[in-house]
């Protein structure tokens, strides 16, 4: 049984990722969860298959840091950090150097500057819509009727993307429904709304030359990192597990707690 580990949760308001690290900042144990409309409950039982991953139990937890969207939610929280503070600190983990981190969550997008020592120059956050976010992929996926599991392995088979002209996510399944009518190919149009999410988050900001991108769009939707390298023709990195990054990052602040 391991002894002494440490705890970040990451409470989004699409998911909720756990992460149990050892005191050598190695991830023991994780879990990702639909948060649902519990978010004491979700973290409750994301902690406990992790730390069962981690072969560990509560007993043994010596910190534990929440951050997200709904880190006040985490009851046996010891302190909360901003978002942004834990995906910097968990892409940096990763890739020691200067980055701009680009985190793609459910219900927004980051950007967010380091330099070689970690710290943050500067960041931006899209809080206002849906558009290139994990929801804006969630509803067209309904509009195509497709899985939405199914969306990378379709956009990596396109011949001819058909971009499309509109980052609002309402206006966009419009624009989907008519590209349908017209007879693109269904794989032709999802590569388009991958270039869509990319698109508005390169508008957010300048990027440097090495770039560590997050998030769950990024976990399971690997071809946008690809399509990013092809377009910045940037140096483009990911963490082994890019969802949880954040949560990764908290464990780490808990460390220092």
């Amino acid at each position: 049984m391991n002894k002494g580990v440490f705890v970040g949760v990451d409470v989004g308001a699409s998911r909720t990722k756990v992460a149990v690290l050892g005191g050598d900042k190695n991830l023991l144990g994780f879990c990702v969860r639909k948060s649902g409309t519990d978010f004491q409950r979700t973290a409750e039982d994301c902690l406990e298959e992790s730390l069962k991953m981690a072969e560990t139990s509560r007993e043994s937890i010596r910190k534990c840091l929440s951050t997200g969207y709904g880190r006040k939610n985490v009851s046996f929280r010891d302190d909360t950090k901003t978002e942004i503070g834990c995906h910097g600190r968990g892409a940096y983990h990763y890739f020691p150097t200067a980055i701009t981190v680009i985190d793609i969550g459910g219900q927004d997008n980051k950007i967010i500057k380091l330099d070689e020592q970690g710290r943050r120059v500067n960041f931006k956050m899209n809080r206002k819509c849906a558009a290139g976010t994990g929801a804006f992929l969630e509803e067209m996926s309904m509009r195509l009727d497709i899985p939405l599991e199914e969306m990378d392995g379709l956009a990596r088979t396109s011949e001819h993307m058909v971009e499309l002209g509109s980052y609002c996510t309402v206006f966009s399944g419009t624009e989907v429904l008519e590209k349908i009518r017209q007879g693109e190919k269904v794989a032709d149009i999802v590569k388009g709304l991958f270039y869509s999410v990319i698109k508005r988050v390169m508008e957010m900001d300048s990027l440097t030359d090495r770039i560590v991108m997050t998030g769950g769009v990024v976990e399971h939707n690997p071809y946008i990192v690809e399509m990013v390298r092809e377009i910045t023709r940037k140096d483009v990195l990911v963490p082994e597990h890019p969802q949880l990054t954040g949560a990764v990052g908290a464990a780490l602040f808990a460390m220092e707690m």
